[in-house]
């Protein structure tokens, strides 16, 4: 893939979109890419994460230890939190397929948010807003079943 490939496919993460051409294209010149093969394992519940992946072709599945799942397909950002924060990954990722996957490492994304000042202001504005709207879903399903 070039460079405007791997533009192009950051753009379609709505939580990268945020940073804008010049930050993405940062990103995209520092990722790397990464094949799976099917069944193979990405990464597993409990190890330390330290990078994001967008899923570029094919599909994974991310299930944790109480049985949720869900199935990543192209254009999906697994570990978004990763990118910001050093924690243990809370589930697993397997290909279901020949897949292949673009590594963003917390490093990079960081030096890319600490170049791009307003790029890092417009995140964590997303961030907030996400987390309100959550604890406001949060209160209102809690307020149903009490009912």
């Amino acid at each position: 893939m070039s460079i405007e490939d791997d533009i192009a496919l950051l753009q379609r993460i709505p939580t990268l979109r945020l940073l804008g051409a010049e930050s993405l294209r940062m990103l995209a010149i520092g990722a790397e890419h990464r094949n799976v093969q099917g069944g193979e394992t990405l990464f597993r519940a409990g190890d330390t994460a330290d990078c994001g992946y967008v899923v570029e072709r094919g599909s994974l599945r991310i299930h944790d230890t109480s049985g949720a799942e869900i199935v990543a397909s192209a254009g999906t950002l697994i570990g978004e939190l990763a990118l910001l924060v050093e924690m243990p990954r809370p589930s697993t990722a397997e290909a279901l397929e020949y897949s292949t996957v673009v590594r963003l490492s917390r490093s990079l994304f960081q030096r890319v948010l600490e170049s791009d000042p307003a790029a890092a202001l417009r995140l964590r504005d997303a961030f907030v807003n996400r987390a309100s709207q959550i604890a406001n879903d949060v209160l209102t399903v809690g307020a149903k079943l009490s009912s």
